[in-house]
Order: C-alpha cells, then structure tokens, then sequence
C-alpha cells in the first residue's frame, strides 16, 4: 500500500495496519520479534540491508517507528525505552546556551529532568504557565525549543499548539509537544506546526500497562537525522520485544481511546455535580479554562484523564483512594484498568512543595486514569468511596 493510499484511510484503519506490511517469506501479519544483538555482515563494512548492530537497526524497532510517524503525521519516528528516555534524547540535540522555554505544569519526571540534569550540562530553562495570552510573547534570543504538555500533567491545562508553534518559529526555535495524555487518535501536533511530538508509549499508545517506552516524531527529515544520532550515540532505544508489546498495544488504540473519552466524561459529569467533590478539571466540562481551545485542536475527544479535589484536602482525599475498590492506587496511566493517584506525594514528589502549590498541585488533588471497565461500575464504586468519607 503506497503512502498515498494509506493516509486516504481513517484512523481505525491506519492503526490496525501502520508499519508493517505481511511478511513476504511467510505472510505473517505481525513483524517478528527479532531478538538478536548484532547481523552477520556480507564482508568487511558490508552489511547486509543496512543492518549491523540491533541498538541502531532493529526491524521489529522499525515496524513500530514507522507507525508512530503514520499515525502522527510525521517524517520519522523514534521508539525509546522510555518517554524519560525519549525527552532526555531530545534535549541532547542541543547545545550549552541554548534555552528552553517549558510548560510550568509539568510530569514530575520531565521537571527533574530539566532542573536538576540537563541544567547542569549548559542548558536554561524557563518554566512558564503557557497557556495565558502572553505566555509567547518576546521568546528570548536565545531561545532554541519551547517545549509543553496539553493536556498538562496533571492539571490538564490546554496550551495553544498553533500559537505556540508560530511564536518559537518566529524566534528562531522549535516547538516539542507532549501527545502523551491525548494520543495521535485525538490530537496531532505536527498539523498544528509542532516541530517534534514526544510521548510516553507507556501509556495510551501500548495501553495494557505492561510495557516501558518512549516516542520522538519529527516533522521533517533534518529533525530526524539528528534524533537518530542521538539516539543511537546515548543508546536510549527501545529493545525488539518491547516494541513487539507497543505495536500490539497500538494496533487497538481507536477502540480503547473511544472507550477511555466516553468514560471519563461521563465520571466528570458525575463528579461535577457531587455535592462532595469542590472541584473538577477536566477539558471537556464547559467552565475548564481550556475547553474552547481543546476543542478546536483535540478533534477525537476529551481524553481519558481527570483530576478532582475535595474541600478537606489531603486527608480526605487519601481516604477516598483508600476507600475504593475497582480504581487502583497506583502512578501511570492510560492502560485499559483505571488507575487512582495523588500527585503531591506520588508522580509529582519531585518537584518541590513550593513550586507544587504555586502550580496548583494541592496535598488534596487526585488524579484519575479512567480505564475501560463498565462505566455503571466506576461510578458506583466513586459513589461508594465518597459517601463512606463524607
């Protein structure tokens, strides 16, 4: 099937058959794993098809690079070992000086990342709240990647991907969006002019919480062969067999994302009008400070994710988490169970109280993956927790 021909498809085609074609030996309609470290060579220097070491070509690594950059519209894919992986990767393409201009509401993880890593190697970083009517303007000169998270973790504040991408591009930088929490089945960032979108495949795109990955997209060819040197040259690549594991996770992700948007709107709609809940955020309410401009970019949905507080904070809320019984306590998220957590104390720890609270993340904030169980049971199991802890 020629390119042309597969981006005439929808999605839920797209997915099922991105990046691989039946084997023409056997007519296997998965890739092989191919779990093998180096390929014998037709002479000295000579490989055979290009393939000399697995770190740097693996086919099964391929079949779901090419996937990725199908289904996100991009020039190139990359499959990292991590999303931390994927991001570290990133930042290495650049250089002592540069500086980049960061969501201030993000993963925990990328936060360490940048303030306490890659700062030390030369690069700047400013973290701003780029979802305000000015976060873009007057980039600094030296401004070489502006680099957020929409929806946010774990806010799910929405920033402007087409602003953003023209305002960097004016200054001389690239844009890298974090797809993580929306997924390419609901929004892609390289339509909107993002220059790299990242995620963590752990999450939505493998979606069965049983795998470890990350994901760079580039949007043109220059981009990509300066992440493929990076990535072989730091060796952050993801193995053969949990490429396997994400590509078989991907090949479903139209159904299990419908299911997750369907979910967790209507648990947002429940909690919304609980009397003992002081709080939701969540993109698809209509008073969500983001909502007009989410639904404008996130063209398949609102998401899966969730956050909620309750008026007597942190106790109150480690009550309810303990109080229920289909939602697990537990970080990540995107996977087909639902998924519970506090950030303060879980994925956001790292990042100092301080800087927690003037962000917004409270002691009491929770934060919910809406899996794909029976929506009634959810809800039922949401209703027996609170009225247990009110």
């Amino acid at each position: 099937m020629s390119t042309s021909d597969k981006n005439k498809k929808r999605m839920g085609t797209r997915a099922v058959h991105a990046g691989w074609e039946p084997d023409a030996a056997t007519g296997s309609v998965m890739p092989p794993v191919y779990l093998t470290s180096t390929y014998v060579q037709d002479g000295p220097g000579r490989p055979r098809n290009g393939f000399e070491y697995s770190r740097t070509q693996n086919p099964t690594r391929f079949a779901l690079e090419d996937a990725l950059a199908e289904l996100e519209g991009g020039c190139a894919g990359f499959a990292f070992a991590s999303g931390m992986a994927a991001i570290h990767t990133l930042t290495l393409t650049l250089k002592a000086g540069d500086r980049v201009i960061a969501g201030d509401d993000l993963y925990g993880g990328s936060h360490r990342l940048f303030s306490q890593i890659a700062s030390r190697f030369g690069l700047n970083f400013e973290f701003r709240d780029l979802t305000t009517s000015n976060a873009f303007e007057a980039l600094p000169e030296d401004t070489r990647l502006v680099y957020l998270e929409t929806p946010s973790n774990p806010l799910l504040r929405i920033a402007p991907i087409e602003e953003a991408a023209k305002a960097a591009h004016k200054a001389g930088a690239e844009l890298a969006v974090d797809n993580t929490f929306a997924s390419p089945i609901i929004q892609r960032p390289l339509e909107l002019g993002a220059d790299y979108v990242v995620h963590s495949t752990t999450k939505y795109i493998a979606g069965h919480s049983d795998v470890i990955g990350g994901a760079i997209i580039c949007a043109n060819r220059e981009q990509a062969e300066d992440v493929a040197f990076h990535q072989n040259s730091a060796g952050t690549s993801s193995s053969a067999f949990d490429s396997f594991l994400t590509l078989r996770g991907l090949r479903t992700l139209p159904l299990r994302i419908e299911r997750h948007c369907s979910n967790a709107a209507t648990i947002a709609d429940f909690l919304n009008n609980h009397p003992a809940v002081s709080a939701v955020l969540y993109p698809g309410l209509p008073e969500h400070p983001g909502h007009e401009i989410a639904r404008a970019q996130m063209q398949g949905g609102w998401g899966g994710m969730l956050c909620f507080e309750l008026p007597e904070g942190g106790p109150q809320s480690e009550a309810l988490v303990s109080a229920l019984e289909i939602f697990q306590l537990a970080e990540s998220l995107g996977g087909v169970e639902s998924l519970i957590e506090l950030p303060a104390p879980m994925t956001h720890a790292s990042v100092p109280a301080k800087e927690r609270q003037a962000r917004g993340i409270s002691d009491g904030l929770v934060r919910v993956s809406v899996g794909i169980e029976d929506c009634d049971d959810l809800i039922a199991d949401l209703s027996q927790a609170l009225d247990r802890i009110t």
